[in-house]
């Protein structure tokens, strides 16, 4: 296991700087955004059409010692404007066919949400089984558009040799492990999970315990944290909208690691993962409104590289 980064925290770098930077830190392993929610800064999708830029990209991260954890294209593939949905299928069509000629076997996504009908504008998540017709609406999005979609895409990476991973995130269809294990019993192991316990914790879902429900469909590891504030959380409960900068009044707001949770914590999370096969990448994803990105990502690097499980344990003498 070793630790990685994310790099749209650096967006506003070049990626040469970018790889000098984390190379300064004994990073040698990136996560790169390829567009939708968390743009293009680092990995440029129009590479598929210009093999001399793909070279040179290719190139450059040999040169600095570099591999790719994974290619980021958080989106919205199900929006009910056909327009957003149609943009946002697209960049994950051309990250999967990316990845297979950079030998990354990992691209990451949200499931979608959608709308209420064909003639929605905006995306529905539907959160409670009453009033009856929200069911309704569950229904309608599940079979309609969640199923037939993902079970395209997911045989699509599959003939690619990629394995599409998504990140469970409210908001989206696929939010929690009982979610995320129903798309993937639809659409095929081809889809998995990028595992963001920041996610869980503010909806009071343990992480750790979770692990023991996902298992092997967990194929890449988001490291990020959240703090939760007991005296805000009896006013607004878990569902806050407020804006994330509005630290002081939220019930939660997501930190670097070590600084929602402790490294006793941190140590049986990257244990558990283990002990249910992975053995990846943790890459350091930096949401923390407190922390300077350089800040948080220099202690995000020096706390897991601590505590981090670097070679596969040796056999025990009674095995």
């Amino acid at each position: 296991m070793r630790v990685g980064v994310f790099t749209a925290l650096l967006a506003q770098l070049s990626l040469d700087d970018v790889l000098k930077k984390l190379k300064s830190l004994n990073i040698s392993t990136v996560e790169l955004g390829t567009g939708n929610y968390p743009g293009d800064p680092h990995c440029k999708l129009s590479m598929l059409d210009n093999k001399i830029d793909l070279h040179d990209f290719k190139q450059k991260l040999a040169d600095y010692g570099f591999s790719i954890s994974a290619l980021s294209c958080h989106g919205n593939p199900l929006h009910p404007n056909k327009e957003i949905a149609k943009k946002n299928q697209e960049t994950n069509r051309k990250t999967i066919l990316l990845a297979e000629k950079l030998g990354v076997p990992v691209v990451i996504d949200f499931a979608g949400c959608p709308g209420d009908s064909d003639k929605a504008k905006y995306p529905n998540w539907v959160t409670c089984p009453w009033p009856p017709e929200y069911l309704d609406v569950l229904d309608w999005q599940w079979e309609k558009k969640v199923i037939p979609y993902w079970t395209k895409r997911a045989k699509f990476a599959e003939d690619h040799g990629v394995k599409i991973a998504i990140e469970m995130h409210p908001g989206f269809v696929a939010y929690s492990p009982e979610t995320m294990l129903r798309l993937r019993s639809a659409a095929g192991k081809a889809i998995g999970v990028n595992y963001d316990p920041s996610h869980m914790f503010w909806q009071g879902i343990d992480p750790i315990a979770a692990i023991r429900v996902l298992g092997n469909s967990i194929f890449h590891v988001h490291a990020k944290d959240t703090q939760i504030y007991d005296r805000n959380l009896p006013t607004t409960g878990v569902l806050d909208t407020k804006k994330y900068t509005n630290e002081r009044q939220r019930a939660w707001i997501f930190r670097t690691v070590g600084y929602g949770h402790g490294e006793e914590w941190w140590r049986e999370f990257i244990s558990t993962l283990r002990m249910f096969g992975y053995d990846y990448v943790l890459s350091i994803e930096h949401e923390d409104s407190i922390l300077s990105p350089n800040e948080g990502l220099s202690k995000g690097i020096e706390f897991l590289s601590r505590i981090m499980i670097k070679e596969q344990p040796a056999a025990a003498w009674w095995v």
